[in-house]
């Protein structure tokens, strides 16, 4: 049948030099059998892995059409459980599947979401397979951590970094989150003058942190409902404990990342007047967020986090 692509890329990254190089090679029929796609954002990189397994499985060779998530020549590999892992058994399954020929398709197409999740048995499985790949198939990893990989697997595949895609995070809830959380820095520029200005700043802090808690939450719960009814029925019951984790993980870094650009929106007027002691408090409030989400990484509480950072938020912008 004539098959033409149907997956877009996302739409940030149509007509990108890394989107061109992808589309060159596989119309030259020339992308690497192994390709890791990494960068900040897994849906992201999930959108990406699906356009391109769509033009490796959608050709005028193939005898019908399926999209990527249900394509008969097309497997997942993910973590699962709650400690999030990829073991060695299902490591092994996946690589069976792509040893014996396609059934629609010339290719076949493998997708492994968020390798770096690879325990150390699963990992030395696979680096056996990107020594001797299977036939006619395509490896597609994806991370957001590409260095927690085996520096022997990274060495034999084809890297391509994307940013971030997705949408801003659609909750009614957020923006005026944002806009009281810059108020309270124009308080706090503006100099606490007494022992009641410092019990305002204090209450003002924790109900963000009340108000943020139920945003996540919130956020994650419509975000899941969405993502659950994509999802094959077949799936695991433990692949979907992984995956809502994963969602929920990423629905956080994304709220941070808003909170980040909220904090340099608030900044960028005064380092522009010339505030001195802006400039010191802004590069202190980036420094905290980042070290404290970097701790979210090793799963320290979201409403743990935003409190260390809401506090030495206080003790950098306040006006003395």
């Amino acid at each position: 049948m004539g098959a033409s692509a149907r997956v877009d890329w996302p739409a940030a990254l149509i007509g990108t030099p890394t989107v061109s190089v992808i589309e060159s090679a596989i119309k030259r029929q020339r992308l690497s059998h192994s390709v890791l796609l990494h960068g900040d954002d897994i849906p992201t990189l999930v959108l990406v892995a699906h356009a391109i397994a769509d033009r490796l499985l959608n050709t005028d060779e193939s005898s019908a059409y399926f999209a990527p998530e249900s394509h008969p020549d097309c497997f997942t590999l993910r973590p699962a459980g709650k400690m999030r892992q990829i073991g060695a058994e299902t490591t092994r399954e996946l690589i069976g599947k792509v040893q014996v020929s396609g059934t629609v398709s010339r290719r076949k197409v493998a997708i492994v979401h968020e390798c770096d999740r690879m325990n150390t048995s699963a990992a030395n499985i696979f680096l056996k397979t990107l020594e001797e790949p299977p036939a006619n198939t395509s490896l597609l990893l994806l991370t957001s951590r590409p260095y927690a990989l085996l520096p022997t697997i990274r060495s034999r595949m084809l890297h391509f970094r994307f940013p971030a895609a997705s949408a801003p995070i659609d909750h009614a809830g957020l923006q005026p989150w944002l806009n009281d959380y810059q108020a309270w820095l124009g308080r706090l520029c503006d100099g606490v003058t007494g022992k009641r200005d410092v019990a305002d700043h204090i209450f003002t802090l924790y109900g963000l942190i009340s108000r943020f808690t139920l945003i996540l939450d919130n956020a994650t719960t419509e975000a899941w409902k969405i993502e659950k009814g994509k999802l094959p029925e077949d799936i695991a019951a433990d692949e979907q404990v992984a995956i809502e984790t994963g969602l929920a993980n990423g629905i956080r870094q994304r709220i941070f990342a808003e909170l980040e650009h909220a904090t340099r929106a608030f900044a960028i007027p005064r380092l522009t007047a010339g505030d001195d002691s802006v400039r010191m408090a802004h590069v202190g409030a980036i420094e905290s967020l980042e070290h404290n989400v970097g701790l979210l990484r090793v799963n320290l509480n979201p409403a743990a986090a935003l409190e260390n950072f809401l506090l030495s938020t206080l003790r950098l912008w306040t006006k003395r």
